[in-house]
């Protein structure tokens, strides 16, 4: 067992924990393009005042992974290539409504093209324009189902996502 002494600038190991926590839930949201929760993140951050500590662990998160993916003049290199096409407004997370084609989606979900459905998530910078665009398109779609239908539509998603829900009778049962 290591034991350190903490400084007294230094912030608690529990603090320093929490602040990993933090910075990675911004650096999920970025990953994945969800710029209503990186916006999120980033305003708790902001109301704590605990940016200057979140952005010194997503830099040490960085280096980090630069570290064990490149030999050091590699890394270098690599981290200077970023510095060079890093844009002049670093503020939010880069969005495309144009690549968020959510009628693609649809036909390749119809059609079963896993292989297509993976690539489009993955190609879109903004998944929230693409679920965005899949909830109107759902919601479009409600009104053409038959009485009922909807209703067996929720409780089979429960079933499948939430574990047992009451019995939650047929809308068909009566015909």
């Amino acid at each position: 067992m290591v034991v350190t002494e903490e400084l007294a600038d230094e912030l608690p190991a529990e603090a320093v924990e929490e602040a990993k926590a933090r910075a990675a839930t911004l650096l999920l949201a970025f990953r994945h393009g969800n710029q209503l929760a990186y916006d999120h993140a980033l305003d708790r951050l902001f109301e704590e005042h605990a940016e200057r500590e979140v952005t010194t662990l997503l830099v040490w998160i960085a280096a980090e992974a630069v570290r064990k993916a490149y030999a050091p003049e590699v890394g270098d290199r690599v981290l200077r290539g970023l510095a060079r096409r890093a844009p002049a407004d670093t503020v939010s997370v880069a969005i495309d409504e144009e690549t968020a084609d959510a009628a693609r989606l649809l036909e390749a979900v119809e059609a079963g093209d896993v292989g297509e459905v993976r690539r489009m998530v993955a190609a879109t910078a903004d998944t929230t324009f693409l679920l965005g665009g899949l909830l109107q398109a759902v919601a479009m779609m409600l009104p053409l189902l038959p009485e009922g239908e909807a209703r067996e539509v929720v409780a089979e998603l429960r079933r499948r996502h939430c574990g047992p829900v009451p019995e939650i009778p047929e809308a068909r049962a009566g015909l």
